[in-house]
């Protein structure tokens, strides 16, 4: 597995996304095997319901190197339900949920989620004052376009940007994953599996390497620029083995062309 520095620490390119954890006892045995296989970067969120509670149950005392990445932005309220948090407070008080719940006096790696097209300025200069005072190590953007990752990178380091990215579903996402390769910036797509309508030439590809389309879909996302950082999630043991497993596929150029 290839590796790629997030910021200031290295983690391997195939993490692990913590939204699809719900059953305890299985959340805790896919964590632990996931550690087990050498994942070493875990993306999370408060808002994922009980995602960082599983985290914490399942790893603490946490392993050296590993990084948890979380993010803010979105959250859940008793009264108000789901909501995006437009204050400082508001932000501040997720960012305290987050550390709360994983049992860590500071966030490895804080994204910013947005909603929308309007500006980012004043809500990552809230973050980053969170983190001047320690309680953030680095930050990242999520769901975001280009002019949002300049935008940040004019306040504070952004160490990755994470968007909604697939081999059949790329949008305007390629601009943004050079401009953050020329400037050593990890991208990390999310919904590389998920979603995913039924490819030929993907399939095509999968027969070739006795290989599922999920995997072989992964393995593109690796193979599309060295500083992307795939994060698939699974609640099951199976499906993580095989996942961590794409990491390790190696596609032809004549496969990877057929698959553009």
């Amino acid at each position: 597995m290839t590796t790629w520095r997030l910021g200031d620490v290295t983690v391997g390119r195939l993490g692990f996304g913590a939204m699809r954890l719900t059953d305890p006892d299985q959340a805790i045995a896919v964590l632990r095997r996931a550690v087990e296989l050498g994942v070493n970067h875990l993306d999370t969120a408060a808002f994922y319901g009980s995602a960082n509670e599983l985290i914490r149950a399942a790893l603490t005392p946490y392993p050296a190197g590993l990084v948890i990445a979380t993010k803010v932005g979105p959250g859940t309220d008793p009264e108000r339900g789901f909501y995006n948090a437009t204050t400082a407070a508001e932000l501040r008080a997720q960012v305290e949920t987050n550390l709360r719940q994983l049992g860590v006096d500071r966030l490895d790696v804080v994204n910013l989620r947005i909603t929308g097209d309007g500006s980012l300025a004043e809500r990552f200069e809230w973050l980053a004052a969170l983190r001047d005072e320690g309680l953030i190590r680095q930050l990242g953007v999520s769901n975001v376009r280009l002019e949002h990752v300049r935008e940040a990178l004019a306040i504070a380091p952004v160490v990755c940007v994470q968007n909604s990215y697939a081999v059949d579903r790329r949008g305007s996402e390629d601009e943004v994953i050079s401009f953050c390769a020329e400037r050593g910036i990890a991208y990390v797509p999310f919904g590389s599996i998920t979603d995913a309508s039924t490819s030929a030439a993907v399939d095509a590809v999968a027969a070739t390497h006795h290989a599922t389309p999920q995997q072989i879909r992964l393995a593109w996302t690796l193979h599309r620029s060295p500083n992307i950082l795939a994060i698939p999630g699974t609640g099951s043991v199976r499906h993580l083995e095989e996942n961590v497993a794409a990491g390790k596929l190696e596609l032809s150029a004549a496969e990877l062309a057929s698959l553009s």
